[in-house]
């Protein structure tokens, strides 16, 4: 295969592929390993299928409705290209009786657009605006996949995981924000087995990109503040955005701006040191050093002394997390909570921080019960053991995966607990 990410090798025979794949299929979901023909990247999103305890007769759920999705689709930045897939994509759509979709990060349809019977048979399978369209809620497919992997991707029949989209085809590319690289979305186009040519992925991958260049040009139209952005959750160095320009911290650098960015009536030396070591064998004069070489980094005039502060407020992911906490938009949470708290930072605050921000959220899914939000967290590194979340999520989706992953966290309790004496 030259391209992993095309469905079909130039000259293949649809129809054998087909019935390679549905022969590939029954046997995974029945119990056995992917069968060696099947593409990786579908294999892999098979697996990840099974983990998440979608079944091959699931069916999409629709989350957002009328008013609510309206709303959330005018506030959405892909709103803004919505005239360029339309210009580019949406007669191509209507002419070979295929359909355009646009889907959010979390693999929620926003936009479904095109030939009107296509869409009435699509409308049958929940491929409407609305639904949720994840990998996690409905298995391998094409919008879902390629927001997971981050990667352009075809999926062709019987690729899909779950039976009742075997017939389609589909093709779709992530949209990323030109300023922070983070993912936005897909483009999809969605039809029969017509789209299987390589030319299709190609074409809705040359959308995507134009997409991302025209948010660029319309970049300092949106509404910004101008504002430090910090990024610091699910990665050990975080990243600040500034002035326009991206900054990798240091580990500790990254320490002293979260705790910094959260008081910013500033923090004394000693303060900081409380905050930071575990005990005394760090020094003030290595601390104010420290500072020194963050002060340069920053660049001049962002943080002063007496008491450490920063001169103007900082966003962070942090922040935005508790927030929709707060206001109880717990799935809003979860989108924005990419991984725990500089996980590798042992300093005191940062670990209290760490540990009440992630004890705040999964508490909030367990309550919840939202059998989709708790599957995201528990196939996730830093979920894939959390017992509480298993169980809550065993009593909303009682699927055998999920039985036997919960089985095997009570059993691995259950050795490391002492026994009585």
């Amino acid at each position: 295969m030259t391209d992993p990410w095309v469905a079909l090798e130039p000259g293949a025979d649809p129809a054998e592929h087909v019935r390679m794949l549905r022969r590939a299929h029954e046997t995974f979901t029945e119990g056995g390993a992917v069968p060696r023909p099947v593409r990786p990247v579908v294999a892999d999103s098979w697996r990840r299928s099974a983990r998440a305890g979608v079944g091959p007769d699931a069916t999409a759920s629709v989350e957002l409705l009328d008013g609510d999705l309206g709303a959330y689709r005018a506030e959405h930045p892909l709103a803004r290209v919505m005239p360029l897939f339309r210009e580019l994509l949406g007669t191509f759509a209507a002419d070979g009786e295929h359909l355009l979709a646009v889907c959010d990060a979390h693999g929620r349809l926003l936009w479904v657009e095109g030939h009107a019977s296509t869409r009435r048979r699509a409308d049958r399978m929940n491929f409407v605006p609305g639904a949720r369209w994840a990998e996690t809620a409905v298995g391998t497919n094409a919008p879902g996949t390629a927001v997971a992997v981050d990667r352009p991707v075809q999926v062709f029949a019987a690729e899909h995981f779950i039976r009742q989209v075997q017939p389609w085809t589909c093709a779709a590319a992530p949209v990323h924000d030109p300023r922070t690289g983070r993912v936005l979305g897909a483009v999809d186009i969605t039809g029969g087995d017509g789209l299987a040519h390589p030319h299709s992925l190609g074409f809705v991958q040359a959308v995507a990109r134009a997409a991302e260049s025209q948010l660029a040009l319309l970049a300092p139209e949106m509404p910004a503040t101008d504002l430090p952005e910090l990024s610091a959750l699910g990665r050990d160095e975080a990243r600040l955005l500034v002035g326009g320009r991206g900054i990798r911290l240091s580990r500790r650098h990254s320490e002293l701006l979260v705790l910094l960015s959260r008081h910013p009536e500033g923090l004394t030396g000693d303060e900081l040191l409380c905050a930071l070591y575990e005990d005394e064998s760090v020094t003030p004069v290595t601390l104010r050093a420290e500072l020194a070489r963050l002060r340069r980094v920053l660049g001049p005039g962002l943080l002063e002394s007496r008491p450490y502060r920063l001169t103007v407020p900082v966003e962070s992911d942090v922040a935005v997390v508790e927030r929709r906490l707060e206001t109880g938009a717990v799935t809003a949470a979860a989108a924005a909570y990419s991984g725990p708290l500089l996980p590798s930072s042992q300093a005191p605050a940062v670990v209290r921080l760490r540990e009440r921000l992630a004890d705040g959220l999964r508490t909030a899914l367990i309550a919840r019960r939202d059998p989709d939000l708790l599957a995201d967290w528990a196939h996730t590194p830093w979920g894939e053991d959390d017992f509480d979340v298993w169980r809550a999520l065993a009593a909303a989706r009682p699927t055998a995966a999920v039985r036997a992953r919960l089985a095997a966290l009570e059993s691995e309790l259950a050795w490391r607990r002492p026994a009585a004496t």
